[in-house]
């Protein structure tokens, strides 16, 4: 019995040939890596796919960021290119996440979830699979992102700590933004309809994150109602990582210690990211079963 090709048709070989193939020696593991070799295969199968959704946030660093940058807010501390492309992030995570919502109803709809569930392997393991490639995708783009609006001149700070704060914010944001879309994906008809919900859920809330501008400068009500969102405090731990900026953390807890400020807002992030990952594992058995 062949394993499953990258290189090779995925419709060419069943779902459950392919686990069974890879559950014989380590059944987790090495199902787990046959899984994500064949959501990747499914994501990815053109460098197109993988580089177009880059586009429009690059765009937005490159070429929006730098002409705001001369008539656009102020912040104090910061030019505000540099304060805008790291919060262009927090656009690029939620969108990209959110799409990989698409192939868990197309499996669905195709039929492929059956096969995939009668593999004998735990049913988590394909949430995590679908999961570990959506976080990987993203975290190449977001690196791509960051590369590029270096190299057009934003300041970002390249220490250990920092990186290390940025990168944990980044993680809890993308697995938070997973369990909402696999959520969404074991609950909605259709793709059409899933599609219609995604602005709302991806985009919208980037407006009220702080992204362009400092939450403070929002009325109070907004102000309010953007510190209960994880991508606001994500954003903040992220600028304080790659800027050095404290403004954001400041603007949410009011309080003088950055590193005790920047820990709250990764426990935010990470209990949305922890209740939302146990909502969507919840939603895929009820969905599997039904």
């Amino acid at each position: 019995m062949t394993d499953f090709a990258l290189d090779a048709p995925i419709d060419a070989v069943p779902a459950t040939t392919q686990i069974d193939a890879g559950a014989r020696g380590t059944p987790i593991g090495t199902a787990l890596w046959t899984l994500v070799r064949r959501r990747a295969a499914l994501s990815v199968r053109t460098p197109r796919e993988l580089f177009v959704p880059l586009l429009t946030p690059i765009l937005f660093a490159l070429v929006i960021a730098p002409a705001l940058d001369s008539i656009g807010p102020k912040v104090p501390g910061l030019d505000y290119m540099s304060f805008a492309a790291v919060g262009t992030a927090v656009l690029l995570i939620p969108i990209n996440c959110m799409f990989s919502g698409v192939g868990v109803i197309v499996d669905r709809d195709t039929g492929a979830r059956r096969d995939l569930l009668a593999a004998p392997v735990p049913r988590i393991v394909l949430v995590i699979a679908n999961l570990v490639v959506a976080v990987a995708i993203t975290a190449l783009q977001v690196v791509v992102l960051l590369v590029a609006v270096t190299l057009r001149g934003a300041d970002l700070q390249s220490s250990a700590s920092g990186i290390a704060w940025f990168t944990l914010a980044a993680l809890l944001l993308a697995l938070a933004m997973y369990g909402i879309a696999e959520t969404l994906a074991n609950r909605i008809g259709s793709v059409e309809e899933y599609i219609a919900a995604v602005p709302a859920l991806a985009i919208v809330p980037y407006f009220f994150s702080g992204s362009l501008f400092p939450i403070s400068a929002m009325p109070g009500f907004l102000t309010a109602f953007a510190k209960i969102l994880p991508i606001t405090h994500a954003l903040a731990v992220m600028r304080y990582g790659l800027l050095g900026s404290t403004s954001g953390l400041h603007d949410i807890w009011g309080m003088s210690n950055p590193t005790t400020m920047a820990l709250m807002s990764l426990s935010v992030v990470a209990v949305f990211a922890g209740s939302l990952t146990v909502l969507a594992l919840r939603a895929f058995a009820r969905s599997a079963v039904s």
